[in-house]
């Protein structure tokens, strides 16, 4: 997306280069990621990083209003309601499509947001391994302004340790060991020293929650969640000895499991911005729009792209049973703003911010990009392509 950038990098790209890129992540990260990884890092201009800025900057102060937690205690489903919540959201998701203008300006629209954590240490690592085996322009850059590797991970050990010994705080996941992102899991463990912990490996004492660490029973006062707890209940049959996680505990969460419900699909209605496409509680719509076709249907509650309807009919709505779990948002057409060398290529942008306790306000520290050339973007969606997958964004600078 900035011209001079990506065809300096096409110039120097080999099939070997990419080889040696993906074995250095996959040494580094303790296993080799099961999704693809793109052969290309997204050069992402300024004018497009402040236009989404400028939209992150608004859904954060929608975020931090007095009133955000009664306007989203609907968000939480029956059964769910974690206990002990704290103030704020220790991560903050918000993904944008690339698209253009009816001036063909780039711009961004706003597509997901989470009040969960992301790939924070498989994004660094990513964009390392890019550094050490492509000339890479320094124009651009994978951290912020003012930020580097050493502030990255010391702010991340802010958020999630909080002055803890790394022995007491742990990576809480389902069958961490068969997910995806165990790469993260890994990187994390590398960089932080906290281990990725199975939820049936935990031991309950009364409020509170132990696990083995080299065989000693260590006691866990933080946890750093990756667990979807909706997830959780579907597996809790296929596992053994699960805590009762939803009672009031000796530890503190980070983030707190009802953040990934409050800051969700849920959240998009209350937004009103130039980068934020209408979006509706199905419920709540009255009259469908006449041009239907120009939305789609969300479930609330998924993650990955699961369950989304792109070409939304009547019939589609009239056969959702429970509409309150659905929004209707105005579609995003997302623009092939990427040149490849097997055809152009469009894309979703992540920031990624951390928020520790004690901070007025999230901090943006990191980024994440998916490249598709498909319909659905994500890295479930594209396996039969190349220069697409999970990638890393380096803004100009």
């Amino acid at each position: 997306m900035v011209p001079q950038l990506r065809a300096a990098y096409n110039a120097q790209f080999t099939a070997e280069k990419y080889a040696a890129f993906l074995n250095g992540i996959a040494a580094e990260g303790r296993t080799r990621p099961p999704f693809r990884i793109a052969e290309t890092p997204v050069f992402i201009p300024k004018t497009l990083r402040d236009k989404m800025l400028d939209a992150a900057d608004h859904i954060i102060s929608v975020i931090q209003r007095p009133d955000f937690k009664e306007r989203t205690e609907g968000a939480i489903p029956a059964g769910f309601r974690v206990a002990n919540e704290n103030g704020h959201s220790h991560f903050i998701i918000i993904d944008f499509a690339a698209c253009r203008n009816a001036a063909g300006e780039l711009e961004p629209q706003l597509i997901e947001l989470q009040g969960f954590p992301s790939l924070f240490a498989f994004q660094e690592l990513m964009g390392r391994q890019f550094r050490a085996h492509f000339d890479m322009p320094a124009g651009a850059d994978n951290f912020p302004p003012g930020w580097n590797a050493q502030r990255y991970y010391d702010f991340l050990q802010q958020t999630i340790l909080a002055g803890e010994a790394p022995e007491h705080v742990i990576l809480l996941e389902v069958k961490p060991q068969q997910q995806k992102t165990l790469v993260d899991f890994l990187a994390t463990e590398n960089q932080l020293g906290i281990r990725p912990v199975c939820v049936s490996d935990l031991i309950q004492e009364d409020r509170q929650l132990f696990y083995l660490r080299d065989g000693v029973k260590t006691r866990v006062k933080r946890i750093y969640n990756r667990v979807i707890f909706e997830d959780l209940e579907k597996q809790k049959a296929f596992l053994q000895n699960v805590p009762h996680l939803f009672g009031d505990l000796e530890v503190a969460w980070v983030p707190h499991p009802n953040w990934f419900y409050r800051i969700s699909k849920y959240t998009l209605p209350l937004l009103q911005h130039a980068y934020i496409p209408e979006s509706r509680f199905l419920h709540a719509v009255s009259a469908l729009p006449a041009d239907l076709e120009n939305y789609v249907l969300k479930p609330l509650f998924s993650y990955a792209g699961q369950g989304v309807i792109i070409n939304v009919t009547p019939q589609h709505v009239a056969d959702i049973k429970d509409p309150s779990q659905w929004i209707l948002q105005r579609k995003v057409a997302y623009t092939p703003a990427i040149e490849t060398p097997t055809g152009p290529a469009k894309c979703e942008i992540r920031l990624m911010y951390a928020w520790p306790d004690g901070a007025p306000k999230p901090a943006l520290v990191h980024s994440l990009v998916r490249i598709s050339k498909s319909a659905m973007i994500g890295v479930n969606f594209n396996a039969q392509d190349t220069w697409v997958g999970g990638s890393a964004g380096f803004f100009e600078v």
